[in-house]
C-alpha cells in the first residue's frame, strides 16, 4: 500500500512508481486491481472510522513527540493511522518528522515513511 502525502510530487512519483497508486495522479491505476475472481475490496479503505479509531487518533495527536515548533496536525495522524490499517505501507512525505512521531506512538511493524 502506497501513501502520498506531498500533493506537489504525486504527479512526479507517478512516472517513477507505475506499478504502485500514487493517490491524486491523474494517470495512476486504482490501488485494488480487478482480478479475474471479481473485484477486492480493501477493509481499511471501505470501512469508515469508528470510535476506537478516532481515540487511536486523538492518543498519537496528544502523545506525540513532534519536532520543535510543530503542532499536532490531524490530518498527519490520520495518514498515519490509515497506514497502520492497511499494514506493510509506505508513506511518501515531505514531513518524514512528523509522521514518523505519530508512527512511534501507533506502533506498527510495519509502515515505513520515505522523505521526498
Amino acid at each position: 500500500m502506497l501513501i502520498a502525502l506531498a500533493d506537489r510530487k504525486a504527479n512526479a512519483l507517478s512516472g517513477v512508481l507505475r506499478d504502485c497508486a500514487v493517490p491524486q495522479a491523474r494517470t495512476s491505476e486504482p490501488p485494488m486491481r480487478e482480478t479475474k475472481a471479481g473485484r477486492p475490496e480493501c477493509l481499511a479503505c471501505a470501512t469508515g472510522p469508528d470510535l476506537a479509531d478516532w481515540r487511536r487518533i486523538g492518543t498519537a495527536l496528544g502523545q506525540a513527540v513532534l519536532p520543535v515548533k510543530k503542532r499536532p496536525d490531524a490530518v498527519h495522524a490520520w495518514v498515519a493511522l490509515a497506514a497502520v490499517r492497511h499494514g506493510s505501507a509506505v508513506i511518501f512525505t515531505s514531513d518524514p518528522d512528523d509522521l514518523r512521531a505519530y508512527l512511534e506512538v501507533l506502533a506498527p511493524p510495519d509502515v515505513h515513511v520515505v522523505a521526498v
